[in-house]
């Protein structure tokens, strides 16, 4: 798999959380998901798409490197940069469509 559809895959997954109102895709709640459920949705992808990254690491080259804390601090944090359009949506342009209508 290719660093950029790999990149691709991570901005689909770091958006889940912010444009559905299913919990995890598949649970489905009355009165919508709060912050903090979506928080939590978001780290577990986070650390689904370590598991998809380790995979196609483990394809490319047949070993993975050991990391130290480092690493996974600033990959959470490139997941919320990628994550940051599905919260431009859930709680900028959403409340202006509302209003217009």
């Amino acid at each position: 798999m290719s660093p950029i559809a790999l990149i691709i895959l991570f901005l689909f997954i770091a958006n889940i959380p912010w444009f559905t109102e299913r919990v995890f895709l598949v649970i489905p709640l009355n009165k919508g998901k709060s912050v903090f459920i979506r928080l939590v949705e978001l780290v577990v992808f986070y650390f689904t798409s370590l598991l998809i990254g380790i995979a196609a690491e483990i394809q490319f080259s047949g070993d993975v490197f050991p990391q130290q804390w480092e690493f996974f601090v600033t990959t959470f944090c490139i997941f919320l940069v990628l994550s940051v359009p599905g919260v431009v949506y859930r709680y900028q342009w959403l409340p202006i469509q509302k209003k217009l209508s």
